[in-house]
């Protein structure tokens, strides 16, 4: 009887466990939020309140935590995609525009070297024929190009819209909410994609470049630019150094904000190293997969195709 009724308390205390067990189940496996470990639901809502918080002052942070150096960096990815007339850009956890508005300027550009080459080509043309052939390339300075802001966080969205009303940004520019991880465009859509500073915030990274990769056109391109793993170890223990001991302060005194960039810190030295970015991007099915170090690998371009 008494091993009975210890194989009684044994069975019931199984049981009993068992919404516990189905609880942990239905939570998922546990993932990093920074250095913490959280479910996959936690970190999602996590990251969704860290930027939330930083939206308005995210584009000052910026510039204080790289010193300006980011400005660069972007600058370097919209040279690198060498965007011409026609280009359809998807940029993801672009809320700010600050990949579009360069976007923008280098189609623009390029479309006023074609058009000065297109009157020199034509000598013989009449003042009213030259007048009349720049006002028709005028009003259309993006040649079709268009830039498709996707991010998942409101705020940001709408900081984003309101500094493109302040540039005087509106046209080939719109702005879509939405998730990286399940994005809300048809298959083979975009001649480029675009996430820069985002993917490390991504819950799931092989859900993302998936879907960046059925989006794309086949040759499309797909470049991220990302914080990633210094080689130099001197030049690392003082990146070290000043991303733990002096960004939260920063954040601190200009956002107000000491653990959302307490979290962005941590989050850059839980990402993948390069050559690991790299195999799950080719994982994700891209071609002629590369990645090019700026600053010794304080960040990283990588570069892949559709085919």
């Amino acid at each position: 009887a008494a091993v009975r009724l210890c194989r009684g308390r044994a069975l019931l205390s199984r049981v009993r466990g068992a919404p516990r067990l189905l609880r942990g189940l239905a939570a998922g496996p546990e993932m990093h939020f920074g250095f913490q470990s959280v479910t996959e639901e936690e970190r999602r809502e996590k990251i969704y309140q860290v930027f939330e918080n930083v939206a308005k002052k995210y584009d000052v942070m910026n510039d204080s935590m790289t010193l300006g150096i980011h400005r660069v960096w972007k600058d370097i990815l919209v040279h690198k995609m060498n965007p011409s007339p026609g280009t359809l850009l998807l940029d993801v956890a672009g809320g700010t525009g600050d990949i579009a508005f360069r976007f923008i300027n280098y189609v623009r550009s390029v479309r006023e070297r074609q058009l000065q080459r297109k009157l020199k080509h034509h000598q013989n043309l009449s003042w009213q024929e030259i007048f009349e052939n720049y006002q028709e390339d005028k009003f259309s300075t993006l040649g079709d190009s268009q830039v498709v802001v996707c991010d998942i966080n409101r705020e940001m969205l709408k900081v984003g819209k309101q500094k493109a009303q302040h540039l005087g940004y509106s046209e080939g520019l719109s702005w879509v909410l939405g998730n990286a991880e399940e994005l809300p465009f048809d298959d083979d859509k975009f001649d480029v994609y675009t996430i820069a500073f985002g993917i490390r915030n991504v819950t799931r990274i092989d859900l993302a470049l998936q879907e960046a990769y059925r989006v794309l056109k086949p040759g499309g391109r797909f470049l991220c630019l990302e914080f990633s793993h210094v080689s130099n170890p001197l030049l690392s223990r003082l990146y070290d150094l000043y991303s733990f001991q002096v960004i939260p302060v920063l954040g601190e005194v200009i956002a107000g904000d000491w653990k959302s960039y307490q979290y962005l810190v941590e989050s850059i030295r839980q990402f993948p190293p390069q050559e690991e970015l790299k195999a799950m991007i080719e994982d994700a099915g891209f071609f002629k997969v590369d990645y090019e170090n700026l600053n010794f690998g304080i960040v990283a371009i990588h570069s892949g195709f559709k085919l």
